[in-house]
């Protein structure tokens, strides 16, 4: 089923998604992968606050290509998840609502999506280039000595994933290897 909702998400938002829905996200979502995550985790280690609230925000694991000319990003393919997988029960904790990735995912992280009432994403890998239309704006927000691993806000529009791991811990991969009698 196709679905178009807003970011940042709320519990009740959430909760509607059902692993195999295709989606259409629109508003603000912000990027981060392994350096970031480990940064992000680093800071709250020392009591800091981390340089955008997690509340019912999604994170996007990509790190953009340079823009070209009249682009606000230039291509923006996922990266695979399982990277923050031992960063992520304690985001999703904090309110961490969605993230958008590519790959299979720990018990951990989907045990933290079931309690948080939260929602994993697929982006289709290799498509970077179509992905990036759907950004409209970008903007460094943090750890610019990172460069492409950087934190950025997105705002976004009509942005193209699939539900893999929805609220109730339901996983579209088990599902369509259980359908197509794979293990």
């Amino acid at each position: 089923m196709d679905k178009y909702i807003h970011a940042p998400l709320g519990d009740a938002e959430a909760e509607t998604l059902r692993a195999g829905d295709y989606v259409y996200i629109s508003g603000t979502i912000y990027t981060a992968r392994d350096a970031a995550h480990k940064r992000m985790a680093e800071t709250l280690e020392r009591g800091e606050e981390l340089p955008f609230s997690l509340k019912g925000n999604i994170i996007y694991y990509m790190g953009p290509s340079p823009a070209r000319d009249g682009r606000a990003i230039g291509s923006a393919g996922p990266t695979t998840s399982s990277r923050m997988d031992k960063y992520t029960p304690d985001f999703l904790d904090m309110g961490l609502k969605g993230m958008i990735g590519k790959g299979k995912r720990s018990e951990a992280v989907i045990d933290g999506i079931r309690k948080n009432k939260a929602v994993y994403f697929a982006a289709i890998g290799g498509a970077g280039a179509l992905l990036s239309r759907s950004i409209k704006k970008s903007k460094v927000i943090a750890y610019d000595d990172l460069g492409t691993e950087a934190v950025r806000e997105l705002e976004v529009e009509d942005f193209p994933a699939i539900v893999v791991i929805d609220s109730k811990g339901n996983n579209l991969y088990d599902m369509a290897a259980k359908a197509y009698n794979m293990k």
